[in-house]
């Protein structure tokens, strides 16, 4: 049967991965731990707003530097799975640092959290570059797409744990303390919960995903050879014009979604004064609907192509972002070309934001899907992991641009509103790059498909 899934345990075991890191980025990166910094940690929350773009511009840099070296040594001496559990447990202990991290410390903060975030992003380098190895032409969208739904439902009950147990009660579990009076210990043990969710659940990714033994004794010289690897590896992406294409428009739209990820939460509180229960309550729908849209789109990437859904997502996406920035002022805005008429009592920023959260879940979670399937399909055997680290070399490239251009815009016009609405222009140029990437010629190129298909 086409596209039927043989290897179930080992894709099961993969996207375990997905199910133990994403509590992160909800928890720390997008919906409380980022709005804590802003709200709290920081003087203020236009100047924590800057602070924050600045620690996630320059993870952004630095995965970007490391990505496709590690990728490199990976290649040469089947280091993939060995790389992939050192920077799960230095994201583990960073996190678990967050805890202990007090009001006015912004420098300690920031520091521990771009630690955290470098061993996330690169340990979903590693992630990634298994995906060709358990799937292949007529599954890899749909492998990607429960990767990421599981993930989704990873996050989604994470968020409910955090909120029942920590946010949303009179008295937190473990006698943790609440409010400015409790040195806002609930909120700042959310961080606990992500490091020993992620500690848990990959357990099952590092013992049962299959890998190479790694050459030990010929580490040494395997690492004289990786730049020299690394170069060869660039040159040899000019014989696949078709990914080169396809990373260029990555460049920019995950640029968008970097942004949107890093600063939803922080937007909704400052700009729409959601409070911490509301943001979770939203980063719970925002997960269900993510999940939902990975796990059902990546039928349509099998049926259609990573391309075309990726374009689909992206439209959704920009007209979110559109909701979201006009979402403060929209009813006034009605009252006033209404000229005093009566505007429906459910139009109102929060409901708009909603709105827009919802369309954002729906699409994030296949984009991302469909890009890494995408890549899946255009990669040559021999060169998973390398061209993988090229992956995230361009989601993380110029992935500083959209966080400091929203601080430097945040900052100079006084207004979260002006910084979201840079993220539109990234999903649109990544929407129109998206018009010369040709998937068959891709898939050929990288051997996924005969020439005579």
């Amino acid at each position: 049967m086409p596209g039927k899934i043989e290897n179930k345990g080992e894709v099961l075991a993969w996207s375990m991965y997905d199910f133990a890191n994403q509590p992160f980025t909800n928890l720390v990166v997008t919906f409380i731990y980022g709005t804590f910094f802003t709200t709290v940690i920081a003087s203020n929350e236009i100047v924590g707003t800057q602070q924050w773009s600045h620690a996630i511009s320059l993870t952004a840099i630095i995965v970007a530097l490391l990505s496709p070296l590690m990728g490199a040594l990976a290649d040469r001496g089947g280091y993939r799975k060995m790389f992939m559990l050192g920077f799960t447990w230095l994201t583990i202990m960073a996190t678990t640092v967050l805890y202990f991290i007090m009001p006015g410390e912004v420098l300690r903060a920031l520091l521990w959290f771009v630690i955290a975030n470098v061993g996330f992003e690169m340990g979903s380098v590693f992630c990634n570059a298994y995906l060709p190895d358990i799937s292949h032409s007529k599954n890899i969208g749909r492998i990607s797409g429960y990767g990421w739904s599981l993930g989704y439902v990873g996050g989604l009950i994470a968020l409910a744990l955090a909120m029942v147990f920590l946010v949303q009660t009179d008295t937190p579990i473990f006698g943790f303390g609440k409010g400015e009076a409790g040195a806002y210990e609930n909120i700042r043990a959310t961080n606990l919960l992500v490091a020993v969710w992620f500690a848990v659940f990959s357990i099952p990714t590092f013992l049962f995903l299959k890998d190479r033994k790694p050459d030990k004794k010929a580490l040494l010289m395997n690492i004289k050879h990786t730049l020299k690897d690394f170069r060869t590896t660039a040159k040899e992406l000019k014989e696949y014009p078709q990914i080169i294409r396809f990373l260029i428009a990555r460049l920019f739209y995950n640029d968008g979604l970097v942004t949107i990820f890093a600063f939803g939460g922080i937007y909704a509180a400052g700009s729409l004064d959601f409070t911490f229960s509301e943001i979770m309550i939203m980063g719970i729908v925002l997960n269900i609907t993510a999940g939902l849209g990975a796990f059902l789109m990546g039928y349509l990437d099998d049926k259609v192509g990573g391309r075309k859904t990726i374009k689909v997502t992206l439209i959704g996406l920009m007209i979110a972002v559109v909701l979201a920035v006009y979402a403060p002022q929209l009813r006034p805005w009605l009252q006033y070309v209404l000229g005093g008429s009566s505007v429906p009592d459910w139009i109102t920023g929060k409901n708009i934001f909603w709105l827009a959260a919802v369309i954002i879940g729906i699409f994030s979670g296949p984009n991302q899907a469909a890009s890494r399937s995408l890549m899946g399909r255009f990669t040559p055997e021999a060169k998973k992991n390398e061209f993988f680290g090229f992956f995230a070399f361009s989601g993380k490239v110029t992935a500083f641009a959209g966080p400091f251009l929203l601080g430097v815009l945040t900052v100079a016009f006084e207004s979260q509103r002006v910084g979201v609405a840079v993220t539109f222009f990234f999903f649109l140029i990544g929407f129109l790059l998206l018009h010369k990437v040709d998937e068959e010629k891709g898939m050929k190129q990288g051997g996924y498909i005969s020439e005579s298909n």
